[in-house]
C-alpha cells in the first residue's frame, strides 16, 4: 500500500479528518497543511487506520480533543476575573465590528 493511501481508514475516520481539516481552513491554514494536520490528529486519536479485519480495530482515545479542552481551561483559570472580563469585552467589540463590516 503506497504512502498516503487512505483505504485502511474507516468511513468515520475519513469524516473526522474532513471535519478537522475544514476547521483548520476556516482559521486560515492552507488546504494541504490543514489536511496533513487533520490526518495527524485522526492518527493520534485512533492509532491509524482501523479497517484491517473484524475485531482488530482499536477504540478511539480522543486524546487530542481532551488535551485541547484541558489547555483552554487551564489558561483561563490562570487569569484574574478582571483580565477575563476585559478579554470578553474586547471579543464582543470585535464581533460587533466584524458583523457591521459584513453587512456593508
Amino acid at each position: 500500500m503506497p504512502r498516503g493511501d487512505k483505504s485502511a481508514y474507516t468511513d468515520k475516520q475519513k469524516r473526522k479528518a474532513e471535519h478537522i481539516a475544514e476547521g483548520y481552513e476556516e482559521r486560515g491554514v492552507p488546504e494541504d497543511e490543514a489536511e496533513r494536520r487533520a490526518w495527524a490528529t485522526v492518527n493520534k486519536d485512533s492509532g491509524g487506520g482501523n479497517k484491517s479485519g473484524s475485531g482488530r480495530g482499536k477504540p478511539d482515545t480522543h486524546a487530542a480533543a481532551r488535551k485541547g479542552g484541558r489547555k483552554g481551561g487551564a489558561a483561563s483559570a490562570a487569569r484574574s476575573a478582571a483580565e477575563r472580563s476585559a478579554s470578553a469585552k474586547k471579543a464582543a467589540a470585535t464581533r460587533k465590528r466584524n458583523a457591521e463590516k459584513a453587512q456593508s
